[in-house]
């Protein structure tokens, strides 16, 4: 019978685990892996895109419908929405937009609102107790997404409608800084947008409370105080209209002249920026001083 081997004898100290310091990129890679493993995130942004590019080809094709239809063609040109906008092939490549902001308000505001739901928030913290640089990579992650999602929708819709606004000669003049500057505010626009929802989740932690806000501010909001401005001459009613977040941002896509009722383009582009900064600052100071 052979002898058992005699144990091995560890004299030295216990491992232990590398420990290494929470930095800014790695708190941005976690809230990446976290943004992107979320099947809403991927489904939200490919519809967000497809959508677009679904409205730019509806629009196309109307506008190449009125060029054979003298009434049509005057029945929108007459039409304030169209007017203030432009009638071009940048107005129809951008025209998604409108759907795009409802989309990327919520999903910017879930990226905050989701962890609060489910009690991540506090795993979060504790290993980013300073919490400002959360939000700060929560910010980034929205922002680059929506550039580069809507940068992409854009594009496409670009490719997709140009022999059809050449058929009814509204191609897009690429060398026209008015319609250069729309496609860039668009994409600029829903940035912002995005930005100005994240602050708004950040402030209000619930999903619903914070989704039911956001799709007062960008659309029912402006269409009561339309209804109000066309039905009414109060000059009051006339600025509050034109001051709202949506009303005032989106203005940066227009090609057209800018009627007496709305504000010029980058003026009401600074409208946004300016709420939304206001809404960041709000949201940093009250995620250090509450509660997770």
């Amino acid at each position: 019978m052979s002898a058992a081997a005699p144990a091995t004898r560890h004299d030295g100290p216990p491992s232990t685990p590398t420990v290494r310091p929470v930095t800014f990129p790695r708190v941005l890679r976690s809230e990446w892996i976290k943004f992107r493993t979320l099947r809403s995130t991927v489904w939200t942004t490919v519809i967000t895109a497809v959508v677009m590019v679904g409205f730019a080809l509806m629009m196309a094709s109307l506008l190449r419908l009125a060029t054979d239809t003298p009434e049509m063609a005057e029945g929108m040109a007459q039409d304030p929405g169209m007017q203030a906008a432009g009638m071009t092939g940048t107005f129809a490549i951008t025209l998604g937009y409108s759907f795009a902001q409802l989309a990327v308000a919520v999903l910017a505001a879930l990226v905050v609102t989701n962890e609060y739901s489910t009690g991540m928030v506090r795993s979060t913290f504790a290993a980013e107790p300073r919490r400002l640089p959360t939000l700060g990579a929560k910010l980034v992650v929205i922002v680059v997404t929506v550039v580069v999602v809507i940068t992409v929708a854009l594009a496409v819709a670009y490719l997709v409608t140009l022999p059809i606004l050449d058929a009814a000669g509204m191609s897009v003049d690429l060398s026209d800084a008015e319609q250069v500057r729309a496609l860039l505010g668009c994409v600029l626009y829903l940035a912002t947008v995005a930005a100005f929802s994240l602050a708004v989740g950040t402030l209000m932690r619930h999903s619903a409370g914070a989704i039911f806000t956001l799709v007062a501010i960008f659309f029912v909001l402006p269409i009561i105080f339309s209804i109000v401005t066309a039905a009414s001459d109060a000059v009051w009613a006339e600025w509050v209209n034109k001051l709202l977040p949506s009303v005032a941002g989106e203005r940066i896509i227009s090609t057209g002249p800018t009627p007496d009722t709305l504000l010029e383009p980058w003026t009401g582009y600074a409208v946004l920026a300016g709420y939304t900064v206001a809404l960041l600052v709000a949201a940093a100071v009250t995620l250090r001083r509450r509660d997770a």
